[in-house]
């Protein structure tokens, strides 16, 4: 027993247990507890609402339910997520689990990520497009408000100097050359002469005036696998071999190559290795800030007003999953703008604001 006992120890000290795994000590005396608790995160697996992002919202964590918060979220690659929350209460813990969604025969989720213990945030940058399901859940009676704050972020630096979202002119996809081939970059409107920037860390691999192109850049970024293709420069500062740092300017804005007969823009294109083109726009497109939210009510129950529509996310536009009938009660979790974030029989859903009120 005494050497079973070390060899644990010993473990313990090479293998860092997760904030649940410590949690879940607390609670070797009172099973049957710690098991519903555990229950209600693995039933959330399979019972989200969707949101866009960003996403803000404030509530109440209650000490009489074993509640469990779950957001359904779309990402892409070059798109990194911030997670944020904060509780009226700094003695109460809170868990966050992030999982992908696979897809085979059937749906399941694969664990990527958990915040520390003690932690109230996370962030992840994705590695390929997909649904990305987010875990909220509160420790055993817990009572707090809180405010949760979801939002995104591109990976990479915008590459042209004093230029934002607004320049972005020309998509991925694209037709060109009357069909015969598609756009695999974006196009950055900027005056003659504008720096074009280094959007990350790396080594510049090559330069040269060649094909469509005309004079261009290559920038290596060996953290992700990336290759970043700058096109149509007026003229070349980068040199091969360089090593860089986000913001190093590389070159100046023309329209070299074929873009002799348009305006001076920067041709910006990602590429990723055997995936080849990668759509650059979520690399370095700035999303807005989530907003600063404040609990309006304070109450535990919805009465709905009328028949009204149950909603798996916050829009009129989002899967109508429910309805309720007037007098229908709702367990409310929370509110973000016009909608209120209720349960009912174990599902999470949204319904708007005029159609229930706190009791």
């Amino acid at each position: 027993m005494a050497s079973c006992s070390g060899v644990n120890k010993a473990k313990d000290i090479f293998i860092k247990p997760t904030a649940r795994e410590k949690y879940e000590k607390e609670f070797a005396k009172d099973p049957a507890v710690l098991s519903e608790w555990k229950i209600a995160s693995e039933k959330a697996l399979f019972d989200s609402i969707a949101v866009s992002l960003p996403y803000s919202e404030a509530g109440n964590f209650s000490a009489s339910t074993s509640e469990v918060y779950t957001y359904n979220i779309s990402l892409n690659p070059g798109e990194r997520l911030r997670v944020d929350v904060n509780m009226d209460s700094l003695n109460s813990l809170v868990f966050l689990d992030l999982y992908q969604q696979e897809i085979d025969s059937v749906i399941s989720y694969k664990h990527l990520r958990s915040a520390d213990f003690g932690e109230t945030k996370i962030q992840h940058e994705a590695e390929q497009p997909g649904i990305y399901k987010l875990l909220v859940q509160p420790e055993i009676g817990a009572s707090s408000g809180f405010q949760l704050k979801l939002s995104k972020e591109p990976v990479y630096t915008f590459p042209v100097a004093e230029k934002g979202n607004t320049a972005v002119q020309s998509f991925w996809g694209a037709a060109r050359d009357g069909g015969r081939r598609s756009h695999e970059g974006i196009d950055i409107f900027a005056p003659r002469g504008t720096p074009v920037l280094a959007a990350t860390e790396g080594r510049i691999s090559s330069t040269g005036n060649k094909g469509l192109g005309g004079k261009q850049v290559w920038l290596r970024d060996s953290k992700r696998g990336n290759s970043l293709y700058y096109a149509h420069l007026d003229s070349i500062i980068a040199r091969p071999g360089m090593r860089v740092a986000p913001g190093d300017t590389l070159g100046l804005v023309g329209n070299t190559g074929n873009a002799k007969t348009t305006p001076p823009h920067l041709h910006f294109g990602v590429y990723k290795g055997f995936r080849g083109a990668q759509d650059p726009l979520p690399y370095v497109y700035e999303s807005p800030a989530p907003e600063n939210l404040t609990q309006k009510i304070n109450a535990e129950y919805l009465l709905a007003t009328g028949t009204a529509n149950l909603r798996k996310g916050p829009s009129t536009k989002a899967e109508v999953a429910w309805q309720v009938k007037s007098n229908d009660t709702l367990n409310f979790l929370g509110e973000t703008q016009d909608w209120y974030h209720a349960r009912l029989e174990d599902e999470n859903f949204f319904i708007h604001k005029s159609l229930a009120n706190p009791l």
